[in-house]
């Protein structure tokens, strides 16, 4: 990715805009937004930090509410038992509980998230990135700490209000195709700037990351994200 200083920036300048690719049933998005936020609380300037999330799904083809569990996909997926899919289930559990990230594997849903990426559309434009961030947080817990449904209209009508969303707008969204070109417009963006993986991070347009990094390298993502003199950040999970 380019990392270019913008015309625009003054060395005094510590704004910075933070652009994020997640899935709502990813985990290790489900981290990432959690150490990022995180690392912006221990930042220098946290009130001059912006995030925005932007629509990637792992599985456009997963199917809507079929009642099956993660564990049980996780066991066909990879051609082993229900033990085996835990473990891979667990990892991203273990590795979030010190981070104050809930996960129950055995709770979990499997779901299609494209109405869900379209209701953190919707928090967007009706109450700007805070309200998104909201309501990403509310459909995360629903998913890996509820066991909730995140595809069937009804719970997304309830957690989406529950998350601060206006009810009727809720309802119109779900009703219709409101914002589905804005999650593909997300999705054609990922693809250009060769997002393959999620969570990504881009700060300012001009530093990436790639993967659920600890606080401490986020916290370094926002510094070089102000620095003249910075290298582009790029790493797997």
């Amino acid at each position: 990715m380019s990392v270019e200083r913008p015309t625009n920036s003054r060395p005094d300048d510590h704004t910075v805009e933070i652009d994020v690719w997640a899935d709502v049933v990813c985990p290790w998005c489900y981290l990432g937004k959690r150490r990022l936020e995180l690392a912006i609380a221990e930042s220098a300037h946290p009130a001059e930090v912006t995030v925005t999330y932007h629509a990637f799904q792992l599985d456009p083809k997963a199917a809507h509410s079929t009642g099956e569990t993660v564990l049980a996909w996780l066991a066909q997926r990879y051609g082993t038992d229900l033990a085996g899919a835990r473990e891979i289930a667990e990892r991203p559990a273990v590795m979030g509980r010190p981070d104050g990230v809930h996960i129950d594997v055995d709770k979990q849903l499997r779901a299609n998230s494209f109405d869900a990426h379209r209701l953190v559309a919707l928090g967007l434009a009706q109450g700007g990135p805070a309200l998104q961030a909201a309501v990403l947080e509310r459909l995360y817990s629903a998913h890996f700490s509820e066991g909730k449904a995140i595809d069937d209209v009804e719970s997304l009508q309830r957690l989406g209000a529950e998350a601060g969303l206006d009810g009727r707008r809720v309802s119109a969204v779900l009703a219709g195709d409101e914002f589905a070109d804005h999650v593909r417009a997300d999705e054609i963006a990922a693809r250009d700037i060769g997002v393959t993986g999620v969570p990504f991070f881009v700060a300012n347009r001009r530093v990436a990351l790639s993967g659920a990094h600890p606080v401490e390298t986020l916290l370094q993502l926002i510094e070089a994200a102000t620095n003249d003199d910075h290298e582009a950040m790029s790493a797997g999970a």
